[in-house]
């Protein structure tokens, strides 16, 4: 089974069990949305879906489609145009570093057995790491995170079919590049959860400050580092009502 798809089954049990709330929060992503992006992630990794003939042009589902609606999904929650510039100059910015990473060191030399570390990794660690520092909110290192490679890996297919007269099919988002993309959009979000968890500490906690995400700004979220983990699990499981307790 791809790496991909197995990092998916992952932050999907994580997602199930409650323990990346805080992150949902972050992304402004509900329980079930993020279920259902994932799920529609996994079973779209195998579906190609033709574009072009003439050059052969395809784009696969699940690495391509899904995560586009993803990423404008998560910027349109954050709901201001300083975020969107942000991270559309932050994906460039990605899209640039990764494209550095693969075309300017060892990776061209073809003695991928020598290396310690699978290139894939090493462009998806070097992608999330960027992702964060150009990003620097957690909506905006996710997205870039994720549509960085899909940027580099469209920019360098278009590059080799037109200006290299390379013969082969144009694919977006299908086979490696789903778990590059994966992977890079995740350690991405790792990155900026634990630097902006510590950077929200030193600030006195996430309550200060009027850059907060919106599920942060209930007075129940003051109190959000100082609870014990059973209590901050009932206050996020569902009523008999139908409805989340805010």
């Amino acid at each position: 089974m791809p790496i991909g798809v197995l990092l998916l089954v992952g932050v999907g049990a994580l997602v199930f069990f409650g323990v990346a709330q805080r992150v949902l929060d972050r992304l402004h992503l509900t329980d079930k949305a993020a279920i259902i992006f994932i799920v529609a992630m996994i079973a779209g990794s195998f579906v190609d879906i033709p574009l072009s003939s003439s050059p052969r042009v395809s784009i696969n589902l699940g690495g391509g489609v899904v995560p586009i609606i993803l990423a404008v999904y998560v910027l349109s929650q954050a709901g201001t145009t300083k975020e969107w510039v942000r991270a559309i100059l932050s994906t460039l910015v990605t899209a640039a570093a990764i494209y550095v990473v693969a075309n300017y060191f060892f990776f061209n030399a073809g003695h991928t057995d020598r290396d310690i570390i699978d290139p894939q990794y090493v462009i998806a660690i070097v992608g999330g790491i960027v992702a964060y520092i150009a990003g620097r909110s957690r909506r905006s290192a996710f997205v870039s995170g994720v549509l960085g490679y899909l940027t580099y890996n469209l920019f360098t297919q278009f590059m080799n079919y037109f200006v290299r007269g390379y013969s082969t099919a144009i694919n977006i988002g299908g086979a490696g590049i789903f778990d590059t993309m994966v992977i890079a959009g995740i350690i991405a979000v790792a990155i900026a959860e634990i630097f902006g968890e510590i950077r929200e500490r030193l600030g006195g906690g996430p309550v200060k400050g009027d850059n907060r995400p919106r599920g942060l700004k209930s007075s129940e979220f003051a109190n959000y580092l100082g609870e014990k983990p059973d209590e901050r699990r009932k206050r996020f499981q569902v009523k008999k009502g139908g409805k989340k307790d805010d």
